[in-house]
């Protein structure tokens, strides 16, 4: 099985990334689905999203999880049954899965030249040290859609604004940590960040100050 990278970030928290190279078949033979999961990945019109679904609950066998052990807010936020805090992701061939004792986010995306097309509808702040015609411009701009990303997971709160309400701290690439904040109605939040890049792909993952 591809288990593509495991990290841990501090003596609560434990990330797993996934490499799907698997078939839906391979997948499906070694995961068992409740029911309505079964049903939910029966009903993915994309195989590339349906492995995406299966190889998630692979990483939640690796943490010693099923498939049981997790179900959903009304928000869509996943939930595990032991109280511990969990945020999945899954991009075209990887998927990962953070699970702590303190409230977490993840996202993993493909680095792609065309977010620059859709940067003004997240960035706001960040614009002030962003420059489009920097060697590493989408490179960042894929960090900072991660970041913002795992802090939308990670706070759950309908009316969050990844541009109005999300901060990401000037960054390095190679130091691959940073400082993000939540800036929502009478609050502030602030939260540690971690990324890596790999095969193309970028992943954040979120937690608390």
């Amino acid at each position: 099985m591809p288990l593509y990278k495991t990290i841990k970030p501090n003596s609560q928290t434990l990330v797993k990334i996934w490499h799907i190279e698997e078939s839906y078949d391979d997948l499906r033979s070694v995961v068992n689905l409740k029911p309505e999961s079964l049903e939910r990945v029966l009903g993915m019109k994309s195989e590339l999203h349906q492995r995406g679904f299966l190889s998630v609950r692979c990483l939640l066998q690796a943490f010693g999880y099923t498939d049981t052990d997790l179900y959903y807010d009304e928000f869509g936020k996943p939930h595990l049954k032991d109280g511990k805090y969990i945020s999945i992701t899954h991009s075209f061939y990887f998927s990962a899965v953070i699970v702590s004792d303190v409230p977490v986010g993840i996202d993993i995306e493909k680095q792609r030249e065309k977010i620059g097309i859709i940067a003004h509808k997240f960035i706001d702040y960040e614009g002030d040290y962003l420059h489009a015609e920097d060697t590493d411009y989408v490179n960042k701009l894929t960090v900072i859609w991660c970041v913002k990303e795992s802090l939308y997971k990670l706070f759950a709160t309908p009316g969050l604004s990844f541009k109005a309400h999300c901060l990401v701290i000037p960054f390095m690439l190679q130091d691959q940590t940073t400082t993000a904040w939540i800036d929502y109605k009478t609050t502030k939040h602030k939260y540690e960040i971690a990324f890596l890049e790999f095969e193309g792909f970028t992943c954040a993952y979120a937690t608390p100050y």
